[in-house]
């Protein structure tokens, strides 16, 4: 299957040489003049973004620091006019992976492009368990299409329970959850996160196993 690039260009004849070239090249392009077109075409077939830093609705490292924020993982390619160092740094801090200063040379932005797909880590399957499916890149755990409304600890809980299909010990829960305040979340506080979470998914897909742990059931 071809690589699929999102390609986040306002200039028309840019993008439209742009495209031919990634096209020619074996890639498949999703294109975008702007951060709103650029935020409804971002979808879970892109493998590598390359984005222009001045659009017409807002900038590209400010885009590039929210989906950042949002947990996105994806290879982020920056196009810009500005060579400036503070402008560099400014859009590698933002979360990018690379730039290409304007004008640029073609087959350099190639190389750039292949090497940034060649190294980013391969995305994690789609996780799905009894009518509910992980997003790992969204931070959300759907429940027959519906998104959860959950804490980020409930989060944590019950990915936990569903990437694993042993009982997942207390301990093992108390040494990865962390409340904001950065102290250790007690036994007495994970149970009313336990319960909490089992209103939301059900009880009966949380099993509590005595004296050790929970696990997850897939019962519907």
């Amino acid at each position: 299957m071809n690589p699929v690039l999102l390609l986040i260009e306002d200039d028309a004849v840019l993008r439209g040489g742009l495209m031919e070239l990634f096209t020619r090249e074996g890639y498949r392009v999703i294109e975008a003049g702007s951060v709103r077109e650029a935020r409804q075409k971002k979808d879970e077939t892109v493998q590598g973004i390359v984005l222009d830093v001045g659009l017409p609705d807002g900038d590209g490292v400010s885009l590039c620091r929210e989906w950042r924020a949002q947990g996105e993982t994806r290879p982020i390619l920056f196009l810009t006019a500005k060579d400036e160092e503070f402008d560099v740094v400014r859009g590698l801090d933002s979360g990018g992976n690379d730039y290409v200063t304007k004008p640029f040379r073609m087959q350099e932005l190639l190389s750039r492009v292949r090497v940034l797909l060649r190294n980013s880590p391969p995305r994690k399957a789609a996780l799905s368990r009894g009518g509910f499916d992980l997003d790992e890149e969204r931070m959300q755990v759907l429940k027959n299409g519906e998104a959860l409304p959950l804490t980020l600890t409930e989060y944590k809980i019950l990915t936990m329970l569903l990437e694993s299909k042993a009982v997942v010990s207390r301990d093992r829960l108390l040494q990865v959850l962390w409340d904001d305040g950065g102290k250790f979340i007690d036994d007495n506080t994970l149970s009313v996160h336990m319960s909490r979470l089992r209103e939301k998914v059900g009880a009966d897909h949380i099993r509590t196993v005595r004296g050790v742990g929970y696990q997850w059931s897939d019962i519907m």
